[in-house]
């Protein structure tokens, strides 16, 4: 099986991984592109302008989230009804893409913390399956799969708390493999050195020292500290950036 996540708009990255494929794709969240910090692209730059994004993206960094609401009202202000269709608009284009990119690939699909589920699963194609809190066997391996990010304050739709991500981790079992979006909470891991946000679910962490399943594959960080890290028994990998890489990670055989 191949592993990728945060693919965030990459749809012609993504088409060129699906058509060398010959076996199951698990895609962990993340297909959108809301905004790029590294190019300040994105649904939010389509919506208000590279420049908005970019001084939005320098308060949020610097630890100045009222100013950075204060930047959103000035825009918005008697605009709202136009800005959210036009939001909505981008949106289903963005997934119509992915979805089309995703054509004739067997694929097991979660979602991450900026995914909007009800448009992504009207453009997931025949032969991809949505998958969240599942357990599912894969190429012989038990491959338990949670979707969704951890609250960061930012409103965003895929997010969880970690009481949620806590209750519904613990209706998997144990796996030999666990799949989720979010990194656990373990600081090189979690911390992305270029949005500057640490991300990490201290319920997922919990679960690999729990059970400690032999992998688990991750998403959410785009830049982080390290890539892998071994939690007990199990290796904690990072597959993403697949925006940034274009490259999936291939699983061992069992």
């Amino acid at each position: 099986m191949i592993l990728i996540a945060d693919v965030h708009g990459a749809s012609e990255k993504l088409r060129t991984l699906v058509s060398s494929l010959d076996q199951p794709l698990l895609v962990l969240g993340d297909l959108i592109n809301f905004t790029d910090y590294r190019t300040y692209e994105g649904i939010l730059a389509d919506l208000s302008g590279i420049e908005f994004v970019r001084q939005l993206v320098e308060l949020r960094m610097a630890g100045r989230p009222d100013e950075a609401r204060a930047l959103w009202r000035e825009l918005s202000d008697g605009r709202e009804d136009e800005l959210r269709a036009r939001h909505s608009e981008l949106v289903d284009d963005a997934y119509r893409e992915i979805g089309a990119a995703l054509e004739g690939a067997d694929a097991y699909v979660t979602y991450g913390n900026v995914d909007r589920v009800d448009v992504l699963l009207e453009h997931l194609p025949d032969g991809n399956q949505f998958v969240d809190n599942d357990r599912l066997e894969v190429e012989g391996w038990v491959v338990g799969v949670m979707g969704g990010g951890i609250s960061s304050g930012l409103n965003v739709p895929g997010e969880l708390s970690e009481d949620q991500m806590e209750e519904r981790l613990a209706t998997l079992g144990p796996v030999d493999i666990l799949c989720t979006h979010v990194a656990p909470a373990i600081a090189p891991l979690q911390q992305d050195v270029v949005g500057g946000m640490s991300k990490g679910s201290r319920a997922v962490l919990d679960y690999l020292e729990r059970h400690q399943p032999r992998y688990h594959y991750f998403g959410d960080v785009h830049q982080p500290q390290a890539s892998r890290w071994w939690v007990g028994d199990t290796l904690s990998h990072n597959v993403g950036y697949f925006r940034a890489t274009g490259q999936g990670v291939h699983h061992p055989a069992a």
